[in-house]
This record gives structure tokens, sequence and C-alpha cells, in this order.
């Protein structure tokens, strides 16, 4: 037998309470989350001082590692905020701070010399001497930009062994290089460089006309939009997958693949951890099995996905829709137990007696529990022949593998 590979650090995205959990229970070695403000993902929730205590503790007792977003480009107005929360993070201790702003990585190497620094992916930062620059400014890790090929990463990391490189494999794209887009500060005076994007290139647009010509190419239009419907997404990007690729950063020794999602449901973040989380471990044990990973993310996925910037011809992989798989719709999320046998859950979708249904436990286990072998009750103790979406309901149902925080999904 071989020596089993070294595996990167898993991190993923913790927008709330919930989601922390979820992660953490699907397998996350890492998390990053944020305050209220300035980190980006402003309306993910985020945590109060009080809630990312307690966050610190509930990752702590599972041995995972928590990094705090202040990676916003701040204002000078911001600028006491930024303060302040330097003084929560001062007290607390997470074990480390993302950062993008120079402005703001000044501030904390004086405010707080010994804290881990690793630069987000808002630096842009794309070669090795920016890598180094960065490294004698005393950051320990540098999230690489989005807009790199293989080919580019693996020239940094042959050249780079000091500093910790980690880079998204998951999530939504953007349509500006590395985030820094401007759309939706000119339409809805949200910038999303400071946590407040509205995603304008998600919605629907009706051109009036769309026919380019270059100036020294008269008669000749170098792009021409097609309208089949009232409105569509056309700066829509898609998601990035890279899960097929696991192989090559683990032997090109990333050390840290993120995901991204601090605004995704905790359904979709508890699915796709365990995607990533399986997949490792398989690769691990020499069973790496990608068409059971892609097969599993088509489920939650609502845009096509694809390989991004990773490879020089970029390869795409189905939506859910196009790969010919119903989707699997998540019902509910295990809560805590309420007696034997007897779980509290909070409904996600319209869910009868009548389905079919698996449970949604880590290590891709899909157990399935028939129509039959379950039953629903109200809070109160009522039979209850149906349940919607935003109640909590009792789930009644003696499978010896359900657990708090895994989710209940329909069979088909």
């Amino acid at each position: 037998m071989g020596i089993a590979p070294v595996l990167p650090e898993l991190l993923c995205p913790a927008g709330d309470m919930d989601r922390l959990k979820t992660a953490l229970a699907f397998g996350a070695d890492a998390v990053y989350l944020g305050g209220t403000a300035l980190n980006l993902r402003s309306k993910a929730g985020g945590f109060q001082p009080d809630q990312l205590a307690l966050a610190l503790d509930l990752a702590r007792s599972c041995r995972a590692r928590v990094y705090y977003c202040l990676n916003a480009l701040p204002l000078e107005k911001d600028m006491s905020m930024i303060r302040t929360q330097l003084e929560t993070i001062a007290q607390l201790s997470p074990d480390g701070i993302i950062i993008a702003d120079p402005g703001v990585f000044s501030l904390v190497r004086h405010a707080l010399p010994a804290m881990e620094i690793h630069l987000s992916t808002q630096a842009n930062t794309t070669n090795v001497h920016s890598v180094n620059f960065w490294k004698d400014q005393g950051v320990k890790r540098v999230n690489l930009s989005r807009e790199l090929s293989l080919q580019d990463i693996r020239a940094i990391r042959t050249k780079v062994q000091d500093v910790e490189l980690e880079m998204f494999v998951h999530g939504a794209m953007c349509m500006a290089i590395s985030g820094r887009c401007f759309m939706s500060a000119h339409l809805n005076s949200r910038s999303a460089n400071q946590g407040l994007c509205a995603h304008p290139c998600r919605y629907g647009y009706r051109p009036f006309q769309m026919d380019l010509e270059e100036e020294t190419r008269p008669g000749s239009p170098v792009w021409t939009l097609v309208q089949e419907k009232n409105h569509s997404r056309i700066f829509s990007a898609q998601d990035l997958c890279l899960v097929k690729y696991l192989p090559w950063l683990v032997r090109n020794r990333l050390d840290s693949l993120k995901i991204e999602g601090r605004t995704k449901s905790v359904s979709y973040l508890a699915v796709v951890t365990d995607v990533y989380r399986t997949a490792l471990d398989d690769l691990a044990q020499n069973r790496f099995r990608p068409a059971r990973y892609l097969n599993e993310l088509f489920l939650i996925s609502t845009r096509s996905m694809g390989s991004g910037f990773f490879l020089p011809r970029k390869v795409s992989f189905s939506s859910f829709r196009e790969s010919g798989q119903r989707w699997k719709k998540i019902l509910a999320r295990i809560i805590r137990p309420e007696g034997p046998g007897k779980w509290l859950v909070q409904v996600k979708e319209k869910w009868t007696l009548s389905q079919d249904l698996e449970l949604v436990l880590p290590g891709l286990r899909r157990p399935p529990v028939p129509a039959g072998d379950y039953s629903l009750e109200t809070r109160e103790g009522c039979r209850a022949e149906t349940v919607h979406s935003g109640m909590e309901a009792i789930f009644c149902c003696h499978h010896d593998q359900i657990r708090e925080n895994t989710f209940v999904r329909s069979a088909d």
C-alpha cells in the first residue's frame, strides 16, 4: 500500500449559528465567519460578540478552526467600526483573521501582533512576487485569485514553500475580477466591496438591441445576443465546481480548499460540505468516485457548474435539470431529540406522510425511510398528515442513524 496523501484543510462558510452547526456536523476542518458588517457578506446575518464566543467554543469542541472575516474594502467613515471589531477579536482570539485592505492589515498588525493573518481573494493575488510581498508583511496564508489556471497555481506553489496557499473550489463565481464589481453600487447603491452586493448579475435583463461591431471590422458583428424569452440572465456566471480535480489539488499541496456560500441555505451547505469531505476522505483511501460526487451536487445546484478559470479549456457540468435527475427536495433539518424515537425538526418544504424519505448523513450515507416507517406530529403532540415550510414539527422515527443537524429529504 502507498503512503496516504496529506489532505488539505476543508474550509466552509458559516453565515450564522445554524450554518456553523451544519458545517461542523458534515466534516468541516475550519469555518470562516464574520460580524454583522464589513465582512463581504453583510446579508448573511453574521455573529454578535456573544454569539461569536459561543461559535468559537462549539468549533473548538469539534477540533475545527475559526477564521474571522474583515475583508471588506472600508471607507474612511467605516474605520471606527473596524477598530471596534478588532477589540472584540482581541478578546476572543479566533484562529485567524481574513483581510483584503492594506489599511485594515496595518491596523491588525499594530493592534493584534500575534494574530494569524490570511489574505482574502479580494486582494487578487496572481503571482509569486505578490505572494512573497505579503509573506514579508507577515501574512501566513494567501487565498489565490479566482482567475488563475491550474498552470498558474502550480507555478506559484512550486516557487513558494513557506506560505500557505488557499483557493476556492466550489460556489458562486463573480463576473468581475475577484469580486470587485460595481454593478450593485450602480443599480442599488449597495457596494459589493463592502459586503452589500445585491447580485444584479443574477437578475433577468431584456436587451432592446444587442449586436456589437468593432470599429475596424465594419459589417461583421463580433457579438450577437439571440433573445428567446422576455428576460435572460445574460451576466450570470456558472458556479465553480472543482470536486473532480481534488487529486490534482492534493498532489500540488494546496493547504486549504474553500467553499463559497455564507448566504446559501443550510441544506445546500450540508450537501456540498458532505460531498467535499467524503471526496477528500475517499481520496486518502484510494477510492475516489467523481461521478458519485457530481450526481449529489446536481441535486442542490440551481445553476450549471463548471471549472471556472482553473482549466484553460473550461469544463461545464450539467445542472440537475440537464442531468436528467429528479430534484430530491430537502424536507427538514433535525434539531434535537424530543424523546425515544422522536425528533424536533425545522420544516423546509411541504412534507406529507405519503412520501418515501432519505436521511442525509455524513459520508454520503443516504439510508431510506419508506412511507409507513415514520409519522409526523405537531409541537403539541397531535398527529399531522402534512407539515409546511417554516413550521417546527415532531418526526417520529426509530431509525438508529438519525442525528442532530442532519437532514431529511424526499426519496424522489
